[in-house]
């Protein structure tokens, strides 16, 4: 497999993640810019991301993985585990938002860590791991797992309902923030008491996010 090329320190159209999150750094700014040039590079060897949607990285994938922000900022030290993250959805995006949040991303796929991998190092991402592993075979606690539409949602509670830290110190108490679209009732219906849906259409003008939801489950 060909090593990662040159960190492109040009900066990309990134002016969608900068309309919506317009406090970023130079560093992040940096960090987001890149993330078009390394995708394409890596893409070509690996489909990590669908081949019509690298032409729309930074709405279909960067600022779907940041609607998390919009339900919470992860305070410093909060430990966040990424099941299912492919090519390194929502983790990367929200490890470059929360420079002091550490992530952990897995994903049963080694191709696809290995992605993860030579991006975040690219990038200089320092508070990222990767780790080829299902989500049952992850033994720390976390205070939020999150995860991009892997499976239906009762089966992700399965694999992760033992993965909580019983320490809270964040806006919300420790749970799963889950990236899904279209009808949920039925999905959810076992959950509806505890359950809490936020339409991404409420924070973001873009149609692709007209039926974008964020679910949110305190644990």
């Amino acid at each position: 497999m060909n090593t990662a090329p040159p960190l492109n320190t040009e900066p990309a159209d990134i002016a969608l993640i900068k309309h919506y999150f317009p406090q970023l750094t130079p560093t992040q700014e940096r960090q987001f810019a890149a993330l078009q040039g390394l995708y394409e590079h890596w893409n070509a060897q690996i489909n990590v991301i669908s081949r019509k949607d690298i032409d729309f990285l930074y709405e279909k994938h960067v600022l779907h993985s940041l609607g998390i922000a919009k339900l919470i900022e992860f305070k410093p030290g909060t430990a966040v585990l990424d099941v299912g993250c492919g090519g390194g959805f929502p983790g990367i995006p929200l490890a470059i938002l929360f420079p002091e949040t550490n992530f952990l991303l897995v994903d049963s796929i080694g191709k696809k860590i290995k992605v993860v991998k030579e991006i975040s190092q690219a990038i200089g991402l320092t508070n990222l791991e990767a780790e080829h592993l299902r989500a049952e075979q992850v033994k720390h606690k976390f205070d939020f797992v999150i995860s991009r539409a892997v499976t239906e949602f009762p089966e992700f509670y399965t694999w992760v309902q033992n993965k909580f830290s019983k320490k809270q110190f964040n806006s919300l108490p420790n749970g799963i923030i889950y990236l899904k679209g279209g009808d949920l009732e039925e999905e959810l219906k076992s959950f509806a008491k505890r359950v809490v849906i936020t339409e991404l259409k409420d924070f973001f003008v873009e149609e692709f996010f007209e039926t974008k939801k964020l679910v949110y489950l305190p644990m």
